[in-house]
């Protein structure tokens, strides 16, 4: 039987505390945890998402992982990093790395093995799985056919205080740098003043905003589509009232994230590093992407464990590549200088 999202939170929480000791021990000294023949693994993805999937691969590759990291960490520590990896939760982060020449370049068959959309122009990095921003709306208070096909859109006075969004979060960062992209930044300026006057609902994470639209509370919001969709396999989608509304065209508001992975070059052991992201790209890899995640596989256009959405081919993201988001320092000056933080 197939493990739902509460069995998984479950599973990762029990091993939460052997992780955490792990972790402390082999980042405690200063040198490289590649002396100990274990690999450090510095997540910016939750332990909740992808700590059963770690654990399975230190089965074959001894790693231990330190959860809820950012770029910006490793840029700050520079060559004293304990990480040999990095796992981010969105391309712009290991943009930002490559963009510090803190990344070793992958062998070929690791970066030819993920299409061209899904990696590092110059090999840096690879994508493990891929998101798409939706809108999640609750059609008891917003019709099917009423909803816009992007997101000036949301713009428009009927939308005022329906609408939720998560300044804070990465993937709303990403989003922004997307708008910034497509529209420079006068244009990105101009849009986020006018949402911002449409008086949106705040909130800290996206599963947040996916709750208060499932309970009514708010009638529609900017997020990530695999949060819906843990929802639905989770509980049923009978039982889950929001629905996922995608927006087309090449809007902002389409856009194509990416879980992503990259190993340092102040990695102790490279061979073994790369061994580890290679296990990040088999195909039992990325079903569990699909079937516990609710991300789309980057190899194979797996279709996603729900049925009636896309798959990943049939997605319409803006024309902008992922090397393309490292601007993360550039968004966050813009959301500051608009209020929306």
């Amino acid at each position: 039987m197939r493990t739902t999202g509460l069995i998984r939170r479950a599973i990762a929480a029990a091993g939460a505390a052997l992780i955490a000791t792990s972790v402390l021990a082999a980042c405690s000294g200063g040198d490289s945890a590649g002396d100990d023949e274990t690999l450090v693994l510095y997540s910016g993805r939750s332990e909740s998402l992808v700590g059963p999937l770690v654990e399975r691969i230190n089965g074959t590759i001894p790693v231990t992982a330190a959860y809820d990291k950012k770029a910006a960490q490793i840029l700050e520590e520079g060559e004293r990093s304990p990480a040999d990896l990095f796992f981010a939760q969105d391309a712009g982060e290991l943009g930002a790395l490559a963009d510090a020449s803190l990344l070793e370049p992958l062998p070929a068959d690791i970066a030819e093995s993920v299409p061209e959309a899904y990696r590092s122009e110059t090999g840096a990095w690879v994508s493990t799985s891929a998101r798409s921003r939706v809108l999640i709306y609750d059609p008891r208070q917003l019709p099917q056919n009423e909803l816009p096909t992007g997101i000036d859109g949301l713009l428009a006075p009927e939308f005022r205080g329906k609408v939720g969004y998560a300044p804070t979060n990465a993937s709303f960062k990403s989003f922004v740098t997307a708008l910034r992209l497509t529209r420079g930044e006068d244009g990105a300026r101009e849009w986020l003043t006018a949402f911002l006057a449409n008086d949106p609902q705040a909130f800290e994470g996206n599963g947040q905003i996916v709750e208060s639209v499932n309970n009514g509370q708010l009638a529609a919001g900017l997020t990530n589509h695999y949060y819906w969709v843990q929802e639905v396999q989770e509980k049923g989608i009978e039982n889950v009232p929001g629905r996922l509304h995608f927006f087309s065209d090449g809007d902002p508001g389409a856009l194509v994230n990416v879980g992503a992975i990259g190993v340092l070059k102040t990695a102790g052991d490279k061979e073994a590093a790369f061994d580890f992201v290679r296990q990040f790209l088999t195909p039992e890899t990325q079903t569990y992407f699909a079937t516990e995640v609710g991300e789309y596989p980057v190899i194979g256009n797996e279709p996603l464990p729900v049925d009636g959405l896309p798959t990943l081919n049939q997605l319409s993201p803006p024309k902008i590549t992922l090397d393309q988001l490292a601007d993360v320092a550039g968004t966050d000056k813009l959301l500051n200088e608009v209020g929306a933080v």
